[in-house]
């Protein structure tokens, strides 16, 4: 069975086009505060500053909070 290779052709190089900031700012303030939320619930969720009633959460994220370096007994 014979294959063919393409050849490139003798037009202008392949130029790799850049991502406008306009495109990228959204997504990276999306996840900016996706990751600070997080790092709410992992860190501060407990005691005083307690969103939410209870130890649920504080019993979600207790080995992550440990793996991270966060206090919390």
């Amino acid at each position: 069975m014979a294959q063919s290779i393409a050849q490139p052709t003798a037009g202008s190089p392949a130029v790799p086009t850049k991502l406008p900031l306009r495109a990228i700012a959204p997504w990276a303030l999306f996840f900016g505060i996706l990751m600070l939320v997080l790092l709410y619930f992992v860190g501060a969720e407990q005691g005083a500053t307690s969103v939410f009633n209870g130890t649920d959460i504080h019993e979600w994220v207790h080995d992550g909070r440990h793996l991270l370096g966060f206090p919390c007994h």
